[in-house]
């Protein structure tokens, strides 16, 4: 390899920069010495592990080489906002305003920590709601026994990066038999362009417990690339109920990419809504197993995109005992020269039998310039199963645009119940409070720019 490509290579791989070996003995300062070896051997993980190309059939329609150069991004240096609203972005402070009734609350801005409360009742019943370094002292055996071993560095070189250079981030610990009857709301704020943010998720919801968590980010347009990292982990013991949902509102200019991983076990339920409307690049990579008989997921996801936006989905169901389901429920509209790919897989192992799964993925272009691709797959290794799998792309009704336009209603007020009719079915699903409020608000945003 020559010289010139070998800085390519590295500089695409981020080790010449901020992103190296000293900031994960940094961040390692004061942490347990098995937190340190995970760390450590994600570091090495990443070294080892090209950069994912469009040859990997995953990465196929998403060019890291023209999204990504984490040579050029630097890690935060912010200093910890003090925990007053009143000196918060005003945006932030909005967004929050939004919100109604809630189990608890936590405030990130620019990767710290700088706000939680919880109900005093909950907490008094166990409930655990904080940062993620704090929790390394608070409860020590659970965070060892999960964290990075759901996300692991194996499973790809941004996942590597996450585990070797997340700064911060949540925990949530629900004890058996508790029941949250409000939602969880977390709020990010990013501020600084061309940093890499680093973060994690630890959600582990013991035996009949149930949980609701949703996770929103908001910023402000930036001038340089910033990279937002999240790894997901969620755990969901014996016949609890677990709900995440994930609002992406960044700012243009942001790479976003979540992985997220769930563990299901015996008549356990974990249902994750992820909604992509900001951000430059959105990926996300999804996957859920069910562990246990019984177990369930609906996997939920809505996108809408206009400008150059770029939207990536990659999920997979998989099922490794018998009696068990999932229902994926991918939609999403598209505007200006924006696109989509969704690529999706169930795979049902051998003996996961009775296995009920589903896999749709639905998209509706807005302009000539839009593009979606969507490739659902099917991996079964069972005879006794109900599986199937479906796809569409196609342009706004023009009958249903007519008959509304008979009715009185304008083409602008016509498009935008037929946008808003489809993506609700999705939102319809999962409706916390708020949340379909919020979600349809900022669509009616995007929809009022489309010509």
């Amino acid at each position: 390899m020559s010289e010139t490509a070998l800085n390519e290579t590295e500089a695409m791989d981020g080790v010449t920069d901020a992103l190296n070996a000293a900031a994960v003995e940094r961040l390692a300062i004061g942490e347990p010495e098995w937190l340190r070896e995970r760390r450590e051997l994600a570091w090495s993980v990443y070294q080892s592990t090209p950069m994912p190309t469009t040859r990997l059939e995953e990465w196929r329609y998403t060019d890291l080489r023209k999204v990504l150069d984490l040579g050029e991004l630097q890690l935060s240096d912010a200093k910890t906002v003090p925990d007053d609203p009143s000196v918060w972005p005003a945006r932030l402070r909005e967004t929050m305003e939004q919100d109604r009734e809630a189990a608890g609350h936590i405030v990130l801005i620019d990767g710290h920590v700088v706000h939680t409360d919880i109900d005093p009742d909950l907490a008094e019943r166990g409930v655990m709601l904080g940062s993620l370094h704090d929790a390394l002292q608070s409860h020590p055996a659970v965070v060892e026994q999960y964290l990075g071993r759901v996300v692991p560095a194996e499973d790809g070189k941004l996942e590597a990066l996450n585990m070797a250079l997340w700064a911060d981030g949540i925990f949530v610990h629900v004890p058996s038999n508790v029941r949250l009857e409000t939602p969880i709301r977390v709020t990010r704020w990013v501020s600084e362009p061309g940093t890499a943010y680093f973060s994690r998720v630890l959600i582990v919801a013991d035996a009949h417990s149930q949980v609701s968590y949703v996770d929103e980010i908001v910023s402000d347009d930036v001038h340089a690339q910033t990279f937002v990292s999240s790894a997901v982990e969620l755990i969901a013991g014996d016949g609890a109920v677990v709900q995440y949902l994930n609002v992406q509102r960044a700012g243009r200019g942001t790479f976003f990419h979540s992985a997220q991983r769930t563990h299901a076990q015996r008549d356990a339920r974990i249902d994750t809504l992820n909604v992509g409307l900001g951000a430059s690049v959105h990926r996300v990579d999804l996957n859920a197993k069910l562990l246990g008989p019984g177990a369930n997921s609906e996997m939920l996801g809505l996108y809408f995109g206009d400008g150059d936006q770029h939207f990536d989905f990659n999920t997979s169901q998989d099922h490794t005992e018998p009696n068990t389901g999932s229902d994926l429920l991918y939609k999403g509209a598209l505007d200006g020269d924006s696109r989509a790919v969704f690529r999706g897989i169930i795979r049902v192992f051998p003996g996961a039998q009775r296995t009920d799964a589903y896999q749709t993925n639905r998209n509706l272009l807005l302009s000539p310039g839009a593009r979606a691709d969507s490739l659902p797959n099917l991996e079964i290794e069972a005879d006794d199963v109900k599986c199937s799998h479906g796809a569409t792309i196609g342009e706004l009704d023009a009958e249903a645009k007519f008959y509304l336009m008979s009715r009185g209603l304008d083409r602008v007020q016509a498009e935008r119940l037929v946008v808003l009719g489809f993506l609700g079915e999705v939102l319809s699903r999962l409706p916390l409070g708020g949340v379909v409020e919020k979600v349809t608000g900022a669509i009616v945003e995007k929809l009022a720019q489309h010509g």
